[in-house]
């Protein structure tokens, strides 16, 4: 894990500075403990502090370190899954829940960058999903009338339309949802930690959950540096849930498939570039068979990302993967300078949905966000503390046993290997 903290992440340099924790010292006694320290673990920490529940959370390495320090940003509603094929998967009922539970997600976001004064250059211009080809117009179409039958505003837009939105060439159109938008997600996961200290929250970094013994109806949560005494537990660290081998309850984690996502950010564009590039700043990610993502950040530097890992071998391959995919799309701008680049893990489930599973008795997880972290997290982090707190029908989605994957390991090095022999090939002609 040292080389995932040493990668120049843009969003660690632009943040504002992280509100102040240190490692637990000594032992404490709370209603709940919280285990991670992102998105999830953050808002379940906030919500249940605000109903004045006294909550603590437990995070192994800094506020943001996983997924929430690594998201490219989008606020999407919903998840992955098209609407139909999710009613398919949970039933008209609870699939008709959950969507417009994830639907309403961006706004239960944006209230709380609004209530809480989180500066996480929050933007809600929407998000466009770029169609590649006549299979990708077929793709933004067929989302297109399946969330408008639930009244969402989502719209297909012409391959002209696309292009004065994005500055890029070569799509063939693009599916605009206005729900959604655009944040710096590790300033975002700051801001909900600093509104839980505030609330009342108790967060502790640097502080690995290393064993659980369950005495009477209390749990002892045993740290490096003292004991946390709960009766309920939280897990929410997703895709980074055995970033300490000897955690207990990580079979969740067996579930889920690894997918690698880089990006690299340029320097920052000159005004006039950047007024030809994504004017409204919407969030882009396309229909491609490995998909790949675009969008700005406040200090107008362009953000390119895709599946892959930057490890040693691989990160020549990407780099210069990029360098043509922008020269391609962007030819506007020249050679740029790419000043930052990382990576992080996304947690995919077999049928693409979260998973919620009781672990063991009052110890609940969430798990496989399936790339749409920042709005889903913030969701079902609220959703479990509401279930904590035992208010009826809290949880927006069915827990299901744990169901490993056996074949995970073998998928999650075929995506690597595969992104990455694609983007040798990719926009070489």
């Amino acid at each position: 894990m040292a080389a995932e903290r040493t990668l120049p992440n843009l969003w660690h340099a632009t943040a504002p500075v992280a509100p102040e924790t240190h490692p637990l010292a000594g032992d404490i006694t709370v209603d709940v403990a919280v285990i991670g320290g992102g998105f999830t673990g953050l808002s379940a920490a906030l919500h249940l502090a605000e109903k004045g529940v006294k909550v603590a959370v437990a995070e192994a390495m800094m506020i943001g370190f996983g997924g929430s320090g690594r998201n490219v940003g989008l606020v999407n509603a919903g998840m992955w899954t098209k609407p139909d094929d999710l009613i398919a998967t949970l039933g008209v009922e609870a699939g008709t829940r959950l969507l417009r539970e994830l639907g309403d997600g961006p706004s239960l976001v944006y209230d709380l960058v609004a209530k809480h004064d989180i500066r996480c250059e929050a933007v809600r211009n929407g998000t466009l999903h770029l169609a590649v080809g006549t299979e990708g117009v077929q793709e933004i179409r067929s989302r297109e009338a399946q969330w408008q039958r639930f009244g969402a505003p989502v719209e297909a837009l012409s391959a002209e339309r696309t292009q004065s939105l994005t500055g890029a060439e070569g799509f063939a159109g693009a599916l605009l949802d206005r729900r959604a938008g655009t944040i710096q997600p590790l300033a975002y996961a700051r801001g909900l930690a600093s509104a839980a200290l505030a609330a009342g929250a108790e967060i502790y970094t640097e502080t690995p959950l290393l064993a659980a013994e369950r005495k009477g109806d209390v749990w002892h949560l045993a740290t490096p540096g003292g004991a946390i005494r709960a009766k309920n537990v939280i897990l929410a660290t997703n895709a980074y849930g055995r970033l300490i081998d000897s955690t207990p309850w990580t079979a969740h984690t067996e579930e889920l498939t690894i997918l690698p996502y880089f990006q690299f950010a340029t320097q920052p564009l000159s005004d006039n570039l950047a007024r030809s590039i994504l004017p409204e700043r919407q969030g882009c990610w396309d229909t491609g068979l490995v998909m790949t993502s675009f969008r700005m950040d406040a200090q107008n530097r362009l953000i390119f990302g895709s599946i892959g890992r930057l490890d040693a071998i691989a990160k020549g391959t990407h780099t210069a993967f990029v360098r043509r995919s922008l020269r391609k799309l962007f030819p506007q701008i020249g050679d740029m300078k790419l000043e930052y680049w990382w990576d992080g893990r996304i947690g995919m489930t077999p049928n693409n949905l979260p998973q919620l599973h009781t672990m063991a008795p009052n110890v609940i997880s969430v798990s496989g966000y399936n790339g749409r972290g920042i709005a889903p997290g913030t969701v079902f982090g609220r959703a479990l503390a509401r279930h904590v707190m035992e208010e009826p029908n809290a949880l927006p989605l069915g827990e299901t046993p744990v169901s490993p994957d056996r074949w995970r390991s073998l998928k999650s090095a075929f995506y690597h290997a595969g992104a990455q022999a694609k983007h040798f090939i990719d926009r070489r002609f």
